[in-house]
């Protein structure tokens, strides 16, 4: 089965303010939570299609995020956490670009960083570190999804300029066969930190910090 990889920037203190909130939250977030959890209801909606049971549903597993918990013993509750947190990142960020579909994306990026590292990239700026690094520190334990997908990673946007500059250094010296999609991932960072780097200099109201990926 393949998995797909987006992406979408955010301030990661946006997302944050809706996790343990009890809904004492402005109004634009009262606004913004009312529409996620329309979301939320829609993927459900689609799981009871696919006859798909993960033992807590998207909704209320939003609901537990609210209320600051995350203690449903279902098996498969994870799945439904991280379903859940995305759609309150999605409400907060950019629009969600692609950077690909991989028939196995841990192994492929595990390779990657294997061979990253034996040339010499700092272990920080590793991607599959970041890609299936989960929320940033200070966000809530999220349960992991039970086969591994959905997942979330992310990386500070302050490090999307290092971690291109690292990967272009070493890439003619990559084995072959991980060149094209590395290129991919290098061109979309520089992308990511050109667009961060403008507005935070010219548009006074941008506070967006984070790269967050999504995995399903």
């Amino acid at each position: 089965m393949s998995h797909n990889i987006a992406y979408s920037t955010a301030d990661k203190a946006d997302v944050l303010a809706y996790l343990g909130s009890n809904g004492d939250l402005s109004a634009d977030r009262r606004r913004r939570l009312d529409a996620m959890r329309k979301a939320a209801q829609a993927t459900q909606d689609d799981l009871d299609r696919q006859g798909v049971d993960w033992g807590i549903s998207v909704p209320d597993a939003l609901d537990h995020l609210i209320a600051g918990r995350t203690d449903s013993d279902a098996e498969c509750a994870g799945n439904a956490y991280n379903c859940a947190v995305q759609h309150v990142i999605d409400h907060n960020a950019s629009d969600s670009m692609q950077l690909g579909t991989y028939a196995k994306p841990a192994t492929f990026f595990g390779l990657v960083d294997d061979e990253m590292r034996r040339l010499g990239v700092p272990a920080d700026l590793l991607p599959h570190g970041y890609l299936y690094g989960g929320l940033p520190a200070g966000f809530p334990f999220i349960p992991h999804s039970i086969d591994g997908y959905p997942a979330i990673g992310h990386l500070p946007l302050a490090q999307t300029k290092p971690a291109a500059e690292a990967y272009r250094a070493v890439l003619d010296r990559m084995a072959p066969d991980l060149r094209y999609d590395v290129e991919e991932l290098i061109e979309k960072l520089e992308t990511e930190h050109t667009e961060w780097e403008y507005a935070t200099k010219n548009i006074s109201w941008y506070t967006q910090d984070t790269l967050f990926f999504k995995l399903t």
